[in-house]
């Protein structure tokens, strides 16, 4: 029997591959959820065309670009069944990987999130699917270069991203993961709430996540889910706009989660780094575009 799931999908220029996503996932859930945010490609033309007549397919169309956790919040608002599964665009679930996911959110009582083992195009695993909370001194270690001596300092200097580390037998519980992929419970959420949509692309996930481990719950990393991830498809168009918005939702994850817990002056080398690092990827930006037009 399909299990009482809405997925919930957010669309910017998927292009063509937002049809294999929806078709990797529509036979395994109640329904999907289409949230646009204004895309002007023929992505949502093309699932609408795929997908004629199938009532298990939903889209809403939003005016403007509001951003990932606004958008999600959208979807699912208007989701009609309880169990909410997150899925980006450029992600194919592997058949059976959205109900292995569901039999262990639902076996686990403490669970209030699970996600899949995300795999890059070559079978690899993918940083993100796995990890611990990035801390100001965990970011700082990622930040200075630090994480490359973990290996012969692992406890001084670890690394917050555990796809290196052997991959799992069994489900395990971890600080975070990916919002490419999040099958979440409605009793947690009814106690969590919906995401922040003060963030508009990127770190709005590691804001769930430490919230759902506030609250008590846990998140759980099922290695036996695989779904394949082409990172990024959204977003190359505009690299630079894209890394603006993840510098400055780090900067709102930092200041809404450690400004009490961390000191003042460590708290403002953290964003210093941040804002330092946007500095190096704009400059090499332009450099790059001059060389292109030269």
């Amino acid at each position: 029997m399909t299990p009482a799931i809405s997925t919930i999908i957010v669309n910017y220029n998927a292009g063509a591959g937002l049809v294999s996503c929806i078709q990797s996932v529509i036979n395994q859930v109640s329904e999907v959820i289409l949230v646009d945010n204004a895309s002007h490609d023929n992505s949502v033309a093309l699932a609408e065309t795929q997908f004629a007549g199938d009532g298990r397919l939903r889209v809403i169309r939003n005016d403007t670009n509001l951003g990932f956790a606004a958008a999600c919040n959208i979807g699912a608002r208007a989701a009609h069944y309880p169990y909410w599964f997150f899925l980006n665009p450029d992600c194919i679930c592997a058949d059976a990987s959205v109900a292995e996911l569901y039999r262990v959110l639902t076996a686990n009582p403490k669970a209030g999130m699970v996600g899949g083992l995300l795999l890059n195009l070559d079978g690899s695993e993918q940083a993100g699917g796995r990890r611990l909370t990035p801390t100001p001194g965990r970011t700082l270690v990622s930040a200075l270069g630090l994480r490359h001596f973990a290996k012969r300092w692992p406890e001084l200097l670890v690394d917050f991203n555990l796809h290196q580390q052997p991959l799992p037998d069994t489900p395990i519980r971890v600080e975070a993961i990916s919002g490419a992929c999040m099958l979440v419970k409605p009793a947690a959420v009814t106690e969590v709430g919906l995401w922040d949509d003060e963030y508009f692309l990127h770190c709005e996930d590691l804001d769930w996540c430490m919230r759902f481990v506030r609250a008590g719950w846990d998140i759980l990393f099922v290695p036996s889910a695989p779904i394949t991830h082409a990172q990024g498809v959204c977003s190359k168009s505009r690299p630079l706009f894209v890394e603006w918005h993840k510098h400055k939702g780090m900067t709102r994850f930092y200041r809404k989660f450690f400004r009490t817990s961390y000191s003042l002056p460590l708290l403002w080398l953290v964003i210093m780094a941040i804002w330092s690092r946007f500095g190096l990827i704009a400059t090499a930006n332009v450099l790059r575009r001059l060389i292109q037009r030269n």
